[in-house]
């Protein structure tokens, strides 16, 4: 099984901490070259030393803020005016959480910018350098709400789907060309994020963190939440040779929470 990706470019978004980090880190040991892309330059540079380095790669980061779309535009024809990008691994923070009737319009209108719209800026700047080197992953890391809503989390359920249906159309439009598109799903999983939801959650409902915990945890079959270096797995073989007749799915890696549909 061909799992190598020297002399590969991969585009990590979101990689200074939690799955994008991890996620970097499994793409550096397999050989890619990996450019980080966060908003954050001292995390970037501390992210970008904790990858891996023993194929020679020389790693490197691109500063921009999904929240501002020229930024993203700026940082990205930075990279792609000098060379291909073969892996582009789309990753955003979500959104708060809380009940679907309370969420402001904007809420709907910000994630849907730094979800969608910033993840086709990106996949319409790298197309070019992909076709031509025939070889594209583009994994899209969004939400097991895409198989079933999640409660209290109406805003990301809602733009979650969107993004889906945006890389299953992409995925029929670029699989003459050698891309795959792909969408990794992860369940709970232990980042920051994570304790930020169950945070919100305790203040919401007024008990402890060990009740929303316990609740949690209740539902997953495996009885633990996921570690992002399981995720990253996921993602990584998705990019790699081995997966090359593998487009449009929906990979789910939760410990076996959500349902069949």
């Amino acid at each position: 099984m061909e799992l190598s990706l020297k002399g590969k470019t991969a585009l990590i978004c979101g990689s200074t901490q939690g799955i994008g980090l991890a996620t970097a880190k499994e793409l550096a040991l397999l050989g890619a070259e990996c450019v980080l892309l966060a908003r954050n330059k001292e995390s970037l540079q501390t992210a970008v030393e904790s990858l891996a380095t023993e194929h020679l790669q020389e790693h490197s980061y691109l500063i921009a803020d999904f929240r501002d779309t020229k930024q993203v535009e700026d940082a990205i024809k930075e990279i792609t005016n000098r060379r291909a990008v073969h892996i582009l691994v789309n990753n955003t923070g979500g959104p708060k959480g809380g009940p679907l009737i309370d969420a402001d319009i904007h809420e709907f209108t910000d994630t849907f910018q730094q979800h969608l719209v910033c993840n086709h800026i990106l996949v319409q700047a790298v197309i070019s350098g992909m076709t031509a080197a025939g070889y594209g992953r583009i994994i899209n890391i969004i939400s097991t709400s895409v198989k079933t809503p999640l409660k209290n989390l109406g805003v990301s359920n809602t733009v979650r789907w969107a993004v889906a249906s945006w890389a299953k159309t992409l995925a029929g439009e670029l699989a003459p060309y050698g891309i795959t598109v792909n969408n990794v799903l992860p369940g709970s999983t232990n980042t920051g994020r994570l304790d930020s939801l169950m945070m919100s959650m305790a203040a919401r409902r007024n008990t402890s963190l060990n009740t929303i915990e316990e609740e949690l945890l209740s539902e997953i079959p495996m009885k633990r939440f996921g570690d992002p270096k399981e995720i990253a797995a996921a993602v990584a073989f998705l990019a790699t040779p081995a997966a090359g007749y593998i487009t449009g799915i929906n990979l789910t890696v939760d410990g076996g929470k959500t349902p069949v549909l």
